[in-house]
């Protein structure tokens, strides 16, 4: 009996060990589970308030003057006198005498015309007298005039005597219109854009002596497309825009300068290759010569290479939303009261680099600006930036 309760007493020991451990566990109160928090997104937004925004159209051109010569020479001859104005980016006046050309050969021929003209006078008068005598000799012979031949009158002798006189008076202007032309008047106020002949030269009737253009004032053709007539108002019946203003601005010297002009016209045709429109805008007095445009300003050269931008299309009660505010499907996330996400769709008026111009929302509206993968309705949100209100205007 003692051997038994020997070896079985270890036994023993631990089955009442794993018995009291078990009562323990199963006796222990059951631990409290703690909420998990929710999982929040971090987002950036924006404040956006309704706005009326002033669309703009840009385009570009080249500054070209409205009209441009080659000065041919009507007569020939040698140069004589070249004008001090008559070199290149030379100024001058309408009707200011550029070149002169040996006026000698001219100066005798209209003297010639003029001899032959009072010539031509003096037979007209003698042959006046002679039909005179020849009216009085038909008298004498009792019969009526009306019976006389017109050779016996002299008629046709008179008659020529009288055409000799125009044609004598038409070789007299003949003769000063080339006389004239040996002195090289400009056509009008402008400059020089190349020199083709100088004191000596003999040119003929045909050479080239040269190149001027007009400076009273200058244009610029400007490209528009579809997309860009789409942001103005409807043009007019003469194809100029309601608002016929447009800001220049273009490199001088290495800076920036702008200036003011004018649309002045459409070209009214669809170019065929780039399937743009043309308006037409005009700056007077480009080189401030005549002191009416602005002094402040510096001359718009001839040539330059400038950036218009014309006024639009006046969008009321948009909200300007930043282009990555955009989801697919036009719609946008906002932020509820509960700073949770809400998506709303959108009405998309018009977009440009920078912004999308929507309706649909509500002044002071908070939308998310930050990239969003799958946008959730109801995702609860952790705000990262202070929010700021945009409110101006393009």
């Amino acid at each position: 009996m003692g051997f038994l309760m020997k070896k079985y007493v270890p036994l023993l020991l631990v089955l009442g060990a794993i018995a009291v451990t078990v009562i323990m566990f199963l006796s222990q109160p059951e631990p409290v589970k703690a909420a998990a928090p929710e999982a929040a997104l971090a987002v950036k937004t924006q404040i956006l308030k309704s706005t009326s925004v002033t669309l703009e159209v840009e385009s570009q051109g080249i500054v070209q003057p409205r009209t441009r010569t080659s000065l041919i020479s009507e007569v020939s001859g040698a140069v004589l006198e070249v004008s001090e104005q008559f070199i290149v980016g030379g100024t001058f006046g309408a009707g200011d005498v550029l070149l002169s050309l040996d006026p000698t050969d001219y100066e005798v021929a209209l003297q010639r015309a003029e001899a032959q003209l009072i010539s031509a006078n003096a037979k007209l008068e003698l042959e006046k007298a002679r039909a005179i005598q020849a009216a009085k000799e038909w008298q004498m012979t009792g019969r009526p005039q009306s019976e006389a031949p017109i050779l016996a009158l002299r008629k046709p002798y008179l008659a020529e005597a009288e055409a000799n006189i125009l044609q004598s008076k038409a070789e007299v202007k003949r003769a000063k219109l080339k006389l004239g032309k040996t002195k090289i008047r400009a056509p009008y106020a402008g400059m020089v854009a190349s020199k083709g002949a100088d004191v000596g030269q003999y040119v003929t009737t045909g050479s080239r002596l040269g190149e001027t253009f007009a400076i009273d004032f200058v244009e610029v053709r400007l490209p528009l497309t579809e997309r860009d007539l789409a942001r103005m108002d409807a043009l007019t019946f003469k194809g100029i825009p309601s608002e016929s203003m447009v800001t220049l601005s273009g490199s001088v010297n290495g800076k920036q300068r702008e200036w003011v002009a004018e649309v002045v016209r459409s070209e009214g045709v669809v170019n065929e290759i780039n399937r743009s429109q043309y308006l037409v805008a005009r700056m007077s007095d480009p080189y401030g010569i005549s002191g009416s445009g602005d002094s402040v300003s510096p001359p718009l050269l001839v040539g330059t290479f400038v950036t218009a931008k014309l006024k639009g299309k006046v969008l009321e009660d948009v909200f300007e939303l930043p282009r990555s505010a955009l989801l697919q499907g036009s719609k946008v996330a906002t932020v509820d009261s509960q700073t949770r996400m809400n998506i709303r769709a959108v009405d998309v008026i018009f977009s440009d680099d920078s912004f999308y111009y929507v309706t649909g929302l509500n002044d002071g509206v908070q939308v998310i600006t930050s990239a969003l993968g799958t946008p959730i309705e109801g995702l609860k949100l952790l705000l990262r930036n202070s929010s700021t209100i945009r409110d101006g205007s393009l």
